[in-house]
């Protein structure tokens, strides 16, 4: 396309104005294209910051997709939890470096850092008009079904669907995968922990989402390894 168009001007063709108008919209990208694109490039910086956030958002994302098509989440509000699932995390930009990837465990001053990174995922995302609701369910998506969760200790249907969804799913992927300080669980002993964790941290209709999807993820992961 940036050829043609090179081509076009060199040889001084003058084209009509309509069709001048015509030829750029072609070659401008949709609004999903521009979103898309946007993402790729936060969590690219995150990621070079962050190592173990290499993989983990778009696997959150994929389970978050996952989840969202068994409940049944439709249109506008699914391409929402898809894109907040791949910025989940785009606050942990604000968290030193040291912090993330420290193999012990964390101070209270440390874990209060990592406490803070949904508010500041939100503050990132919320300047953007177009991004708000996907901002939104970054705030909430370390709130608990129970009320013990932070930043505002929201609980059941208060919290918003879609951070309910990616609190299932970032837990899947936290235990199931290695950390600085442990090793991965394996995924029945993953499945385990989410049923004891049902209708405490986690949305019970949620859980049950994800037990539906649960071989097909853990026949993912394998594929993946070997």
């Amino acid at each position: 396309m940036l050829k043609e168009i090179v081509r076009v001007w060199q040889s001084g063709v003058q084209q009509r104005s309509a069709d001048f108008i015509g030829y750029r919209e072609a070659a401008a990208p949709t609004y999903q294209e521009f979103f898309h694109d946007i993402i790729e490039c936060l969590i690219a910086a995150l990621e070079s910051k962050d190592s173990y956030t290499s993989g983990h958002s778009s696997r959150v994302a994929d389970m978050s997709l996952d989840m969202a098509h068994a409940l049944e989440i439709k249109g506008v509000n699914l391409e929402n939890v898809h894109m907040a699932a791949h910025l989940h995390d785009i606050g942990k930009m604000g968290v030193s470096e040291y912090i993330l990837n420290k193999p012990g465990k964390l101070l209270a001053h440390e874990w209060q850092q990592i406490q803070a990174h949904p508010v500041v995922g939100y503050n990132i995302l919320s300047k953007s008009r177009l991004l708000f609701r996907i901002a939104k369910i970054v705030l909430y998506h370390h709130e608990r079904w129970d009320g013990q969760g932070y930043p505002q200790g929201l609980q059941r249907h208060y919290i918003p669907l879609g951070s309910r969804v990616i609190a299932v799913a970032d837990a899947v992927d936290a235990m199931t995968t290695d950390r600085p300080y442990r090793k991965p669980m394996s995924w029945e002993g993953c499945y385990q922990e989410l049923q004891l964790n049902k209708e405490k941290q986690f949305d019970p209709i949620v859980v049950e989402a994800a037990a539906q999807l649960w071989r097909k993820w853990a026949a993912n992961q394998q594929d993946k390894q070997t």
